[in-house]
């Protein structure tokens, strides 16, 4: 037994950490399941240091990581200039993965892949377009007999990442929606019913002929859950791929600010998705335990060194490379 003790703390003060870390975290679940790999990944390599991840949504790492109830928060929509300054400790983005929302249906008797132009979708969660029969959803799938049948939108009830990419791309699409409900993590609907994270949606979509909703692209292909083709700024249908993400983040870098919070959904070109966003985690730039701070920004650089290669594999796509090296920067600034 002592010399295993020995062998964990080498191991823990060869990645800087001295003492046994319990590293608490809270927020997105778009990326939880590549986020699970990680921590389990980085822990097994690094036995002296566990993080501890709790999906809760994106609202609530925000609220977490601002009252410094966590260690550090997650959130796939990035805060605002009002919650920054409201945070009781100073909070910087990290962002970490790309990842895609798309839009999922239950239609019996159906069985094309239907296509979906944001603008109608946009109407459809407005209530303006109660009927999978309506000419404007024809019109974007030539041949398809739709069923006049009532559609039921579907949206996430608690605070959502997913939520808010899927309104930022709407409120650029429809001149409406970008006036109320607008974007953010939590909106006020216009139409449908709300449902507790992702597996609520889901679930809610799966029970309900002529339902419709949206999910994680990772979650619908984990689930076998049939999702349509989105139509980008370029006025293709495109399904969501890692490659039509990383797309749009190349798509927009250039214009990628110094604190990492970009909005990379209906970016222009052919190939991109448009439907897509950085996922960031919510790290605080000073930590009154230097250890615990440590110990946070080795697992960063760990992830970009490591668990950037594994993000295609589990349907999200990693970071462009020079975002990767702005974020290499960005961690050696954390006290």
């Amino acid at each position: 037994m002592k010399v295993k003790l020995i062998a964990a703390g080498v191991l823990a003060m060869a990645a800087g950490v001295a003492v046994a870390q319990n590293i608490n975290a809270a927020g997105a679940t778009f990326p939880e399941p590549i986020y699970t790999k990680w921590f389990t990944e980085y822990a097994q390599a690094h036995p002296m240091v566990k993080i501890n991840y709790q999906p809760i949504g994106s609202g609530g790492g925000i609220r977490q990581v601002s009252d410094g109830t966590v260690d550090f928060g997650a959130s796939d929509g990035p805060m605002s200039d009002e919650q920054l300054a409201a945070a009781k400790v100073k909070v910087m983005h990290i962002p970490t993965v790309l990842g895609a929302v798309v839009p999922i249906y239950n239609l019996p008797g159906i069985n094309n892949e239907l296509n979906f132009s944001g603008d109608v979708i946009a109407d459809i969660y407005l209530g303006k377009i109660a009927k999978w029969s309506d000419p404007r959803i024809a019109k974007d799938n030539p041949g398809v007999k739709f069923p006049d049948k009532a559609i039921l939108p579907v949206y996430r009830s608690d605070g959502s990442g997913t939520t808010f990419i899927f309104s930022d791309f709407l409120s650029k699409v429809s001149p409406e929606w970008a006036v109320s409900p607008g974007k953010g993590t939590a909106i006020k609907w216009k139409a449908g019913v709300g449902a507790a994270k992702s597996e609520g949606v889901a679930g809610m979509v799966r029970q309900t002929p002529g339902a419709i909703g949206y999910v994680e692209l990772t979650f619908a292909t984990e689930n076998k859950i049939q999702y349509g083709a989105v139509r980008n700024a370029a006025g293709k249908f495109l399904k969501a791929t890692p490659d039509g993400v990383s797309a749009a983040a190349a798509a927009s870098a250039k214009t990628m600010p110094a604190d990492f919070r970009v909005s990379i959904t209906n970016a222009p070109g052919a190939t991109s998705y448009p439907i897509a966003s950085f996922t960031w985690l919510l790290i605080p730039t000073h930590f009154a335990d230097p250890a615990k701070g440590n110990a946070v920004a080795d697992f960063l650089t760990w992830m970009l060194a490591k668990g950037e290669s594994e993000a295609a594999g589990l349907g999200y796509a990693p970071l462009p490379k020079p975002v990767a090296e702005k974020v290499a920067l960005a961690i050696k600034t954390i006290k």
